[in-house]
Parts: C-alpha cells; sequence; structure tokens
C-alpha cells in the first residue's frame, strides 16, 4: 500500500468521516449491488427480507440509513408509511432513485450525514441500517442521533456483517476476510474499498461490542438472528423512554409510538382504515378491469364477425381478453381475500 493509499485508509477510519465514505461509495456504485451479491453467495436478499419482517407492520415513518442503491428499500413500502432513505453518497442515490418504482408510497432519498440528520426529534417510528453500522464512527454518537429521531418505543433493527467468533468457523472466517474479499475487490472501480471493507468488519466486532454500545445508548436488546455461522447478524432493538416517560407502545409488539397527543387506540385505528381504504380501492380498480374485460369478450363474441379486424387481430384481441380476465380475476379474488383476512400485523 502506497503513501498516499495508507491516508485515504485511515480517513475512512476517522471519526464523523463522512466525505471520505462518500467518496468511496461514490467510486464503487457501479458494481456494488453485484459484487455484494458475490461476496454473500446470493444470500443478501434473503437476510435483508428477515430485516423488512422484524419491522412493525404499523410503523408510520421509517428511515433507511445508510440506504446505498435502495435495495432495502422495496421491502419497507407499505399503503400510509413514509419512507426515508438516507446516504451520504450522491452517486449511490442516484443509483437508488433510477431502481425506485415513483409510483404509490414512494421512498423519499435525502443525501445526508448520519450524525446530522435532517429530521426532528421523536418523528421515526423504526429505523433499519443494512450493512452500514460498521462504517458509522463513533457507534455511539450514531446510535446517540438515532436515539434522538426515533420516538420512545421504536424499533431500530440493524443487520450487518460480523468479525469471527470463537468457534471453529473462526479460521475459514478470517481467510475470506483477508483474503477472499480483497481479492473480488479488483472488480471494483475502487479496490481499496474493499480492503477497507474486510478492516471495518474486524474493527466492527463479532456482536457483543454493538450489543453494549446499543444498551449504552438507551436501546433494549428485543431479539438477535444469526446468519451464515454467524457472518452475518441482526439486530433488533427499541428505543426506551425517557425517565417517567410512558412509552406509547407494547414492548412484546414493538410498535410505533404515537405522537400528537393521540392515544395508540387511535392509531390503531387510523391505520386499519387507511389500510382498508387503500385496498377497496384497488379491489374497485381491479373489479372495474375485470369487468370491462368481460364486456369486450362478450362484444368480441357477439359482432366478432362484423367486426372490421383481420384474422391476427381477432386472435391477439381474445389473447389479451382472455389473459387479462384471467390475471385481474385472480388480482380482484387476492384483494378481497386480503380485507376479509384483516389489516397486517406486527
Amino acid at each position: 500500500m502506497s503513501d498516499d493509499e495508507a491516508e485515504v485508509d485511515a480517513a475512512r477510519f476517522r471519526p464523523h468521516a463522512a466525505q471520505p465514505m462518500a467518496e468511496m461509495f461514490d467510486d464503487v456504485s457501479g458494481r456494488y449491488d453485484l459484487l455484494n451479491t458475490l461476496l454473500s453467495m446470493g444470500q443478501d436478499r434473503a437476510w435483508r427480507r428477515a430485516m423488512w419482517r422484524e419491522v412493525p407492520a404499523r410503523a408510520r415513518a421509517v428511515l433507511d440509513l445508510c440506504t446505498g442503491s435502495g435495495v432495502s428499500l422495496p421491502g419497507l413500502r407499505r399503503p400510509g408509511r413514509l419512507v426515508i432513505g438516507v446516504d451520504v453518497s450522491l452517486r449511490m442515490l442516484e443509483r437508488a432513485a433510477e431502481s425506485q418504482e415513483p409510483a404509490g408510497w414512494a421512498p423519499r432519498l435525502v443525501c445526508a450525514d448520519a450524525f446530522q440528520l435532517p429530521l426532528e426529534s421523536a418523528s421515526l417510528d423504526a429505523v433499519t441500517i443494512a450493512f452500514g453500522a460498521r462504517n458509522l464512527r463513533p457507534l455511539a454518537d450514531a446510535l446517540a442521533e438515532l436515539a434522538r429521531v426515533l420516538a420512545p418505543g421504536g424499533a431500530l433493527v440493524v443487520l450487518e456483517a460480523a468479525a469471527p467468533a470463537r468457534g471453529p468457523f473462526a479460521p475459514f472466517h478470517r481467510f475470506y476476510l483477508e483474503r477472499i474479499v480483497p481479492a473480488a475487490g479488483r472488480l471494483s472501480d475502487d479496490p481499496s474499498a474493499y480492503g477497507y471493507l474486510a478492516r471495518s468488519i474486524l474493527d466492527f466486532g463479532s456482536g457483543p461490542e454493538f450489543e453494549s454500545a446499543l444498551v449504552a445508548a438507551g436501546f433494549s436488546i428485543e431479539r438477535r438472528r444469526s446468519f451464515l455461522f454467524g457472518a452475518t447478524r441482526l439486530w433488533v432493538g427499541r428505543r426506551a423512554g425517557e425517565p417517567g416517560q410512558i412509552a406509547a407502545v407494547s414492548p412484546s409488539g414493538m410498535q410505533a409510538a404515537t405522537r400528537g397527543g393521540a392515544g395508540q387506540s387511535s392509531a390503531a385505528f387510523s391505520f386499519d382504515a387507511e389500510w382498508r381504504a387503500w385496498t377497496v380501492v384497488q379491489a374497485a380498480l381491479s373489479a372495474g378491469l375485470l369487468a370491462a374485460l368481460l364486456y369486450a369478450g362478450w362484444v368480441v363474441a357477439k359482432s366478432g364477425a362484423s367486426l372490421p379486424l383481420p384474422g391476427w387481430s381477432r386472435g391477439a384481441a381474445w389473447t389479451l381478453i382472455v389473459v387479462g380476465s384471467v390475471a385481474f380475476g385472480l388480482r380482484t379474488l387476492a384483494l378481497v381475500m386480503r380485507l376479509l383476512s384483516g389489516p397486517p400485523r406486527s
């Protein structure tokens, strides 16, 4: 490693290193997701799904911190939920914007420093971080900022690569981090970033260090999970209330705290009402399209011979009518069954 490379690497490990982090992720944005999939042996999507399932269904405002290219955002989207993706890398956010479906409850993307979030205190119901917590130094400052923006009882769900823990798998895990990960970085536009990746995982620790930081920052640890022999870990924490403050959530359910003086029952009613209204609208639109297709089929069947359509057009019309009717029929049925089963629960 040259002196310049050593200086860049040292800058990435400094406290509040927003600019070095932004530059590094700008440089690796092109193949970042591809290399993540390769290095995780295709398991990163499954791990993110596990993270999504830990976010309370009734969370109305959710922050995905260190969102990167936005891979974690689709699973957080819900009708009536505000999803915010924050990252320090503008180029990563540009990729996230390109990949997001703009219709419906589209996520809001913000370029910001994790240590100075442009959010009001107690304004969030949940925060997720996927493979970004180890880049936040000092961790105590980052967790203090998250505790500030989370409402009492709010959920913090962290998915992170961990250093080798004691056990028979540890030597293989360490070899993978020290040899395989930097070698894979040669496929990136900035190979040094993957040397940093390996060192940052080792610096993060195997798990107990992070749990101690969570507790010190005022979070209780609700659940923890381990994937791939502990190479990746998932933590679910809950922000405690201030002294003398009663959390507006059920600890076992980890449901979002309400704000503005409303009680938990009114928030639950609001969520249920909005969910039902949104599902009814979708079901009505789907049923309307199904009715239109069935009517078109009746018209073609009754007046097909007199319609000025060549043979191939007639066949294509029937194909569209049949396929569309089946698709929207199934969707309408699914939406009706969803209404009958009730709103999702956390």
